[in-house]
């Protein structure tokens, strides 16, 4: 399950990204839009101020998620995004912080850019941090003798999303015009432990989902440290979290 709340407690920080991969988006009058994982919806809002004559279709597949966008006033609906296909009316696509969930999504992508009418955009960004310290050492805990039984096969790897090189590659050789880049954001966290607090509204959720309350507790408790002595409080309080991400923006030409 997804917790709309502890997600959101940094939500300033998870919104930049996507500001910054609607940024690239040129689409003038769409008659569709499609959020898919909307999330909560906060950003979903965005879309229709910046398109009030579109048609805005939020979809999501975590039940929660989808209550808290619809109590934000968001026509949302529960949906598998690998499930999702384009209408024919679709001309702009976004995909924020989805796809490294799904396994393969090269041939999704594919099957969406082929599905589009002449001129729809898609915008794609993945986080890109699974070689970082604060992913690194969850496989590590994960592995170790304590855990192995629990959690095999339980997290991502580093190969759950491409370089932009490799999204531009897929999508120009899909015939479509393609904007790919990656950014680093220097994020600068507040609290004793701020990285576990970040990475425990999304990289640890799977391993939530298969412990129950006590050992969730106690693998948060192993791993807080290692957290901290891979991302050294400053003088002030804060830490300094670097968080690389992906984006793509694709138009079908």
């Amino acid at each position: 399950m997804w917790d709309p709340a502890t997600y959101l407690d940094h939500a300033s920080l998870r919104a930049r990204p996507f500001h910054d991969l609607l940024a690239r988006v040129a689409a003038r009058a769409p008659r569709r839009v499609v959020d898919l994982g909307c999330g909560p919806g906060t950003l979903t809002g965005i879309l229709a101020r910046r398109w009030p004559d579109a048609v805005v279709e939020a979809i999501d597949s975590a039940p929660e998620m989808v209550a808290a966008a619809r109590a934000r006033g968001i026509d949302a609906r529960a949906g598998d995004v690998s499930e999702w296909r384009p209408g024919s009316d679709t001309d702009v696509v976004v995909c924020n912080a989805v796809l490294q969930w799904v396994p393969r999504h090269d041939r999704l992508l594919e099957d969406w850019m082929a599905a589009l009418p002449s001129g729809a955009w898609l915008a794609v960004q993945v986080p890109a941090n699974f070689d970082a310290p604060s992913h690194r050492i969850v496989r590590e805990l994960a592995a170790e003798p304590r855990w192995a039984e629990d959690l095999a096969g339980v997290l991502r790897g580093e190969d759950a999303v491409h370089g932009p090189e490799g999204y531009a590659t897929l999508l120009a050789d899909a015939g479509c015009e393609v904007d790919a880049w990656s950014t680093t954001y220097l994020q600068r966290l507040d609290g004793p432990d701020p990285v576990l607090d970040w990475i425990t509204g999304t990289a640890l959720r799977p391993v939530r989902a298969v412990l129950d309350d006590a050992r969730w507790e106690s693998f948060r408790a192993e791993l807080a440290p290692r957290l901290r002595e891979a991302y050294p409080q400053r003088p002030d309080g804060t830490t300094w979290f670097p968080f690389r991400r992906v984006f793509v923006v694709a138009r079908q030409v």
